[in-house]
């Protein structure tokens, strides 16, 4: 084989795990963006009836149950795809999600069955939670492992564009469905964009069945050097990069509040659901568009740089949302929200997909970037919930913004003292990240 057909089938399996990875991607946050929609307006209604004025506040909570399983998934999953390999790995987040996001608009409401609708509800959530901790860690770690060196922000960032299509789905298809008649929503129209979820599982399943394992891992296969207990090493040898992964990965927090407390707080101080949900339709979509061009502003100014000014311009833009929102300026509020999640946060979570698996070493990098990354948005499930409470019921904003703040500040720390990988050769990833 001539070293044109070696690269050709180079770039064939780089571009595989790309479109793969956007589809998978698009999958889990389609589901996450769903889940986060009915939560913050449909579900209190349905699942809780009983609790009145707090349901909004449990129903919202329930979405970030998921993320306490998260770090659990990240160590199954993780194991699996540093011991058995990425391929199969992913082929069973992506299944396990498909069926639980599909499975919740089968069930029975409150209504029907009482409490064992709430019960189910959040059983199925952790099924969902489960797989999430292994589906963007495993894809950002097999497009880094087949990605050209100077090339790796770039092929990853389809992982975070479709993380980005799939919200932008999500809310798209509550627009319509938040706009029918009230009986009509609470019967069956909110069970619709669960059910579509299956289309889009079938889509990614034949995708990831399509995928080559990648060279690092077959090479370490074939020499025997595979972990036996990937988290053992990880935690012996690698758990400051653990830590570090997580502070990181903290301005995931930014995003669980604009996708679920901003859309509650804008139609609760009189903002119709259906422009909110155009808003976070809007922003996500420029992400979609803006991961790729981040990613390569990654490749060749490194990863550090570009990390830091997203996350203080999405916190920025945060206040800038809120006080829009509050003066009623529905132009304000979408050009703020574009900016800062279109933009701004777009730029920490493209980069982050990249920096986070190139900072630990081939026998534990799927297992590293899943636990670091899962412990990190452990907090990000719950911040909703967090100012949903402090904000005396969707009256006040600043303690989401400032919880924004927080996280953003933490993030540009922990990127100040994070080694800088852009130029780092890919067989020496992790080897001094320590």
């Amino acid at each position: 084989m001539t070293d044109t057909d070696v690269r050709a089938q180079s770039n064939v399996k780089v571009r595989r795990a790309a479109i793969s990875g956007f589809f998978g991607s698009a999958l889990e946050y389609y589901d996450f963006l769903v889940y986060a929609s009915a939560s913050a307006l449909i579900f209190g209604r349905l699942f809780f009836p009983e609790a009145g004025a707090t349901g909004t506040l449990i129903s919202i909570a329930t979405f970030g149950v998921a993320y306490v399983i998260r770090p659990f998934g990240a160590v199954l999953w993780g194991h699996i795809g540093d011991r058995y390999g990425r391929k199969l790995a992913l082929m069973l987040t992506i299944a396990l999600m498909g069926v639980a996001t599909f499975i919740i608009g089968l069930l029975p409401t409150f209504e029907t069955i009482g409490w064992a609708a709430p019960i189910l509800l959040v059983a199925i959530r952790l099924l969902q939670g489960l797989s999430a901790g292994g589906e963007s860690p495993g894809s950002t770690s097999l497009t880094v492992e087949h990605a050209p060196a100077r090339r790796r922000a770039f092929y990853t960032s389809f992982t975070m564009s479709g993380m980005q299509f799939g919200i932008a789905m999500g809310s798209l298809v509550f627009i319509p469905v938040a706009l029918l008649p009230e009986d009509q929503l609470l019967s069956w129209g909110w069970r619709i964009p669960f059910l579509l979820s299956g289309v889009l599982t079938v889509v990614a399943f034949f995708l990831r069945r399509k995928l080559d394992e990648t060279e690092a891992f077959s090479d370490m296969r074939t020499k025997g050097s595979r972990a036996k207990l990937p988290i053992a090493i990880l935690l012996h040898s690698h758990w400051r990069t653990v830590i570090r992964v997580l502070f990181l990965s903290s301005i995931n927090i930014v995003g669980t509040i604009f996708n679920v407390f901003v859309l509650a707080y804008g139609t609760g101080n009189g903002i119709p659901s259906a422009v909110m949900l155009a808003v976070v339709t809007l922003a996500n979509l420029t992400a979609v568009v803006a991961a790729p061009i981040i990613g390569a502003l990654s490749d060749r100014w490194g990863r550090r740089p570009v990390f830091i000014v997203g996350v203080f311009g999405a916190a920025i833009c945060m206040v800038a949302l809120f006080a829009a929102i509050d003066a009623q300026n529905i132009p304000a509020v979408f050009a703020a929200g574009i900016a800062g999640i279109g933009v701004f946060y777009c730029m920490p979570i493209t980069v982050g997909a990249t920096w986070y698996p190139e900072q630990f070493p081939t026998k534990v990098r799927y297992t590293g970037m899943a636990v670091g990354l899962m412990l990190g948005i452990l907090l990000a499930g719950f911040a909703p919930a967090a100012a949903q409470a402090a904000g005396a019921d969707s009256t006040m904003w600043w303690p989401a913004a400032l919880i924004c703040a927080g996280a953003a500040a933490v993030s540009a720390v922990a990127a100040f003292m994070a080694p800088e990988t852009f130029r780092v050769p890919k067989a020496e990833l992790g080897s001094s990240s320590e």
